[in-house]
């Protein structure tokens, strides 16, 4: 009997110390390759008391209204239309995981984009002379995560010639050979086309005085390469010294050698009509100051995080939704937060480079899926 009794707490043993050794991550939290969660406390972030709860119920259910936010959050959709106490249903429904590198470093860089404005016409003339094209009839998107699901995340873009398909016209080539493409109209500077590239998305002032909204469609598939770090490596302008703003005046004060600096980023960006506002990735139109751009392989696209930086000389500290996704956005502590549009929202995110925390905000149920 005595023996019996030593094997059973033997085996209680083994047994508890094995369920102690599994991974305590999250489902959701284990595909994701190439980073290091660490579950924490909403007590350990920094300025969490301070949040404007009812406006994250509200961003949490706008975000919600997309197929990537229903599939993340589930049956909390739902009941997030009946909450009263904003703040209890965030403590008692998520846990927050601080996010870090392979290497373990926890601090990345948090940019800052806006909705471009720029004048246009549908027609084109000695002064609307610059294309803004919707995506060509010619350009082919291979998805190969039917045959390899490891490059879910990847597109292969090309064109097919004599039965191969070969990449796509870059920046400089697409000037020289008709796109077979459609024109959704004609711009007056090719400075602020390039921007709008950048962007994503842009409200066109046409020559009637009208307004038309356009987003980002499509792109050639050559990577994203920064004008910045060309000028600077150049010593044309200063690292110090470089921002939105220092670009374009350099390219302003430089015109001929505006086509030389824009070739370089050799993606070109294919744009589509929108019946809204600057409109992201998940189709939703991105909220001033609660919608971040990401890099999807790190932060999948729909999820909750939290984010700690500054803008210019104060702190910033808020729930966001990774809602776009942009070429120049790359690693797992990488975010571009939307700045709305206007003046004022040009002038900060042109300048913003600050350092970054992020914490993914994880659903407490076990089912929960990517």
């Amino acid at each position: 009997m005595l023996l019996m009794k030593q094997i059973t707490l033997f085996l209680l043993t083994i047994t508890l110390f094995l369920g102690c050794s599994k991974n305590t991550q999250p489902p959701q939290l284990t595909k994701i390759k190439n980073v290091n969660f660490t579950k924490t406390s909403f007590s350990n972030l920094s300025g969490f008391q301070e949040q404007n709860y009812d406006e994250f119920l509200n961003n949490f259910i706008n975000n919600c209204k997309s197929i990537k936010g229903q599939k993340i959050y589930k049956n909390l959709c739902q009941k997030a239309l009946h909450v009263t106490d904003a703040k209890l249903f965030l403590i008692n429904n998520f846990t927050p995981y601080s996010i870090a590198d392979k290497s373990g470093k926890k601090e990345g860089l948090l940019t800052g984009y806006y909705e471009a404005q720029l004048h246009a016409s549908l027609k084109e003339s000695d002064k609307y002379k610059y294309p803004i094209y919707a995506t060509p009839k010619d350009l082919v998107v291979v998805d190969l995560s039917s045959i390899y699901p490891e490059l879910k995340n990847y597109r292969l873009r090309g064109k097919i010639q004599s039965n191969r398909l070969v990449p796509y016209y870059s920046r400089k080539e697409s000037k020289f050979n008709d796109l077979n493409a459609s024109v959704i109209c004609y711009c007056d500077s090719k400075i602020d086309r390039f921007f709008l590239e950048v962007q994503g998305s842009g409200q066109v002032i046409l020559d009637d005085n009208s307004t038309m909204y356009i987003g980002y469609d499509n792109q050639n598939g050559h990577k994203y390469k920064s004008i910045g770090k060309y000028l600077v490596k150049k010593g044309e302008i200063p690292l110090e010294k470089i921002s939105l703003q220092s670009i374009r005046k350099w390219l302003s004060e430089h015109p001929s050698r505006i086509d030389e600096v824009l070739n370089y980023n050799k993606s070109l960006v294919f744009f589509s009509k929108r019946d809204k506002g600057a409109t992201g990735a998940l189709g939703l139109q991105l909220r001033e100051k609660s919608s971040i751009a990401v890099d999807k392989k790190y932060i999948p696209l729909g999820n909750m995080v939290y984010l700690s930086s500054n803008l210019g000389n104060e702190k910033f500290n808020k729930i966001v939704f990774a809602q776009d996704t942009g070429g120049a956005i790359k690693g797992p502590i990488r975010a571009d937060l939307f700045l709305g549009s206007g003046d004022k929202a040009l002038n900060i995110a042109g300048r913003l480079k600050s350092p970054l925390k992020l914490w993914l905000l994880v659903p407490n149920y076990k089912e929960a899926k990517e």
